[in-house]
């Protein structure tokens, strides 16, 4: 007698209203809301600026509606409508009524946590999206000192508890493996952690490096990027090699920088993308003498140019530099001064590392980002359940 074949179990195929439910959502969120400090037009503006920038550009070229809801100042033009809130402090208690109020229903609310949260997930009705450049944990201490120590540590407290308690559940960005190993040390779930790693524009032509010693830092005037440290080590390492060190940007610690800063010391201020494309191609070295990054964008913009890195070995920095092949990262004050020394005295290595960090620059485009960050949020509403 033939075998009897048993039917499929019914719990192996979708509920009918299920199916209806799933045929029924858009294929991707068509009105995205970014929530953040910054604007790109903002003086201020860094790194995290520049992402959300990009994101909000590349997904309103994709075809989405997109809207930037941020604090301060913003830019005359851009691609999608950026509403500000308030000012620098006061647009993190305004936040919630300007959105219900002049931007209306979204799709996805996307909560830029930089230190101080917004708290998105307990006051937006639909799906909300986390993107952490990096946690704050040790910097809260070094921005607010002596008296301000007991606000620095509940500013500790409070991003740790948005992190893992208030957001208990949906997707969090991170913008490098750090940062979402510093996620899961607040005890964010790993299931949950999407890293999308920043994107650089292919440059053009490059021009000829310097035919004296240059070496340039780039980045905000803020106490964690530590060029007071910088201009420390510079007097150690002129002697040995002579030519100039050049600043480029601006910030609350430029004045008292000026103040430290000796021989051969260049501070330009803020510069347009020309003038960064030149000193980043002459450059001999970056120098990257930060406590802590979430990427360090301007690490991956020197090595299109074929100028390797020098940085400490911490958060953020280990990820966008190759120990050896495409910067040097140190361990401490003295090995970062002798690293700066050797590469500088040494021509063919130092060539070597530029190539090499160029080519592994070529990985890290910002269609790609702008891509996975898509995927990511459309994960975050089909996944988000009231």
């Amino acid at each position: 007698m033939p075998q009897h074949v048993p039917s499929p179990p019914r719990a192996a195929l979708p509920r009918t209203a299920d199916r209806h439910r799933t045929m029924a959502l858009p294929p991707h969120p068509r009105h995205i809301v970014f929530l953040a400090h910054r604007d790109l037009g903002n003086p201020q503006a860094g790194g995290s600026e520049l992402l959300v920038d990009q994101l909000a550009s590349g997904l309103t070229e994709l075809g989405h509606r997109v809207t930037l809801v941020c604090g301060g100042p913003a830019a005359a033009q851009h691609d999608y409508r950026v509403v500000s809130a308030g000012g620098k402090l006061s647009h993190f208690l305004r936040a919630r009524s300007v959105v219900r109020r002049r931007v209306g229903p979204c799709d996805l609310l996307v909560e830029v946590c930089n230190g101080m949260p917004y708290l998105a997930p307990l006051w937006h009705r639909g799906p909300t999206l986390c993107l952490v450049n990096h946690v704050h944990t040790d910097l809260w201490g070094m921005r607010l000192r002596g008296p301000l120590a007991p606000a620095a540590r509940f500013g500790r407290g409070l991003e740790r508890w948005a992190l893992s308690v208030a957001r208990r559940r949906g997707l969090l960005v991170a913008v490098s493996p750090s940062t979402s190993h510093a996620l899961r040390s607040l005890g964010v779930g790993r299931e949950r952690i999407r890293v999308v790693h920043n994107g650089v524009d292919a440059p053009g032509p490059l021009a000829e490096k310097s035919t004296e010693p240059l070496f340039v830092a780039v980045g905000r005037l803020v106490e964690y990027k530590r060029i007071d440290l910088l201009l420390r080590l510079w007097e150690r390492v002129r002697p040995v090699t002579g030519g100039r060190l050049v600043i480029v940007g601006d910030g609350p610690e430029r004045a008292r920088l000026e103040q430290l800063a000796g021989p051969g010391v260049e501070f330009t201020g803020h510069v347009d993308e020309a003038e960064k494309h030149r000193l980043l191609c002459a450059a001999w070295l970056l120098l990257h003498p930060s406590a802590v990054e979430g990427w360090g964008l301007v690490v991956t913009e020197a090595a299109v140019r074929e100028t390797p890195a020098v940085a400490f070995d911490v958060p953020g920095l280990r990820d966008s530099v190759s120990d050896g092949e495409t910067g040097v990262l140190a361990r401490g004050e003295s090995s970062f001064a002798a690293a700066w020394c050797t590469l500088a005295l040494d021509t063919e290595r130092r060539a070597l590392m530029g190539k090499a960090a160029r080519e592994g620059a070529a990985r890290y485009r910002w269609h790609r980002t702008v891509d996975r960050f898509r995927a990511v949020a459309t994960e975050a509403v089909r996944s988000w359940t009231p």
